[in-house]
């Protein structure tokens, strides 16, 4: 009995602290400056068409999962995201006893055009995506679009951050 009392005492007073403390997820404040309803397009580079799919499916994932918001056609979103892809540099990380590079650094860069009512905002996101390879290979199509396709997303929960932060400081 007094076991049972003490536990119910103790969520109890877990309750109170933590519906106290003011916490609020970052899709909450991100919703402030993203608003319920988003559109997204993505430029697609001539130099490299294929990624443009990658990014739009990483973007779309990412504005589900992380802002909690729904995709829409541009003429019925209250916020609208143009992504351009602007660059993937490939940097080697590791080498083998001969001199080989066995790992590659894929660092992706994204510059977002964000449309909210007539607030036009521009970012920039970075993302990283490591990976390993043969000593003496080339970087294959598939290894590329793989390193692409990462690091967009690592870089798109980069610019959930940015938005986040923003909401953050218009909350308060």
């Amino acid at each position: 009995m007094k076991k049972a009392l003490l536990l119910l005492i103790i969520h109890y007073a877990l309750f109170i602290v933590l519906s106290g403390c003011g916490y609020k997820p970052s899709s909450h404040t991100a919703k402030i400056i993203m608003k319920e309803t988003i559109s997204t397009e993505v430029v697609i580079s001539m130099e490299d068409p294929e990624s443009a799919v990658l990014i739009k499916d990483a973007l779309n994932e990412a504005i589900i999962r992380r802002f909690q918001s729904s995709l829409r056609d541009r003429d019925h979103a209250q916020s609208h995201l143009k992504i351009v892809l602007q660059s993937v540099v490939f940097s080697p990380l590791k080498y083998d006893e001969y001199g080989y590079i066995t790992a590659y650094r894929a660092k992706t860069t994204l510059n977002i055009l964000r449309i909210t009512g007539e607030i036009r905002k521009k970012y920039s996101a970075y993302g990283t995506y490591d990976f390993t390879m043969e000593p003496n290979a080339i970087i294959s199509d598939a290894a590329r679009m793989d390193a692409i396709k990462f690091g967009s997303a690592k870089a798109l929960d980069s610019f959930v951050s940015q938005v986040s932060a923003e909401g953050m400081r218009q909350s308060r």
